[in-house]
């Protein structure tokens, strides 16, 4: 995964931007409906789950360590098919279900970074992206009985801050990419 992570920043800045877009449209309508909310959640998880899981594939053709980038997929595509398939759910599920796919995001992403540390510069943003998301999963689910327009914003905080901290890492990587920082130890 360590060379390919560099190979894929585009992947990351993808998600980056789209954690923005999210972002901002969350701020521009907060009184946004719980049916929108959980439409907009779904989109944003499956799509993060599917370039995720595009990224396993990769590492898996390069036989490098693919089984972090699945498990991450497929925790986002459960997430958004499950947002979907229930339009009708309470906001308190709703919640729970954010919670859970932002704590397991985080660690996943924590795990990632550690494993980079000696390899790429910059692996501490993924750090910071991955405790973003436990700390952002915990406390939503410690105040579940907030309002929707509360939960909305913090969802659209939330999906802001870590597009620019993915956005950041994506546009880092692309540039070692260029000029080949790669640690040599990675290509073995």
């Amino acid at each position: 995964m360590n060379v390919l992570l560099v190979e894929n920043w585009w992947s990351l800045l993808i998600r980056g931007l789209l954690g923005i877009a999210v972002g901002i449209i969350t701020f521009l309508w907060p009184t946004i409906t719980l049916g929108a909310l959980v439409l907009l959640f779904a989109a944003y998880a499956i799509l993060d789950g599917v370039l995720a899981l595009a990224g396993a594939a990769k590492a898996a053709r390069e036989h490098d360590r693919w089984g972090a980038l699945v498990l991450e997929g497929v925790v986002g595509l459960l997430a958004g098919m499950i947002a979907i398939a229930r339009p009708a759910i309470t906001a308190t599920v709703l919640v729970y279900v954010i919670a859970a796919w932002a704590v397991l995001t985080g660690i996943l992403e924590i795990g990632a970074a550690i494993r980079l540390r000696r390899h790429i510069e910059g692996e501490w943003l993924l750090g910071a992206f991955g405790l973003l998301s436990v700390l952002f999963g915990l406390a939503i689910a410690a105040m579940p009985g907030l309002g929707a327009l509360t939960i909305a914003l913090w969802i659209g905080a939330y999906a802001f801050v870590s597009g620019i901290v993915l956005t950041m890492l994506g546009i880092r990587l692309k540039t070692q990419s260029r000029r080949g920082d790669v640690d040599s130890r990675m290509a073995a």
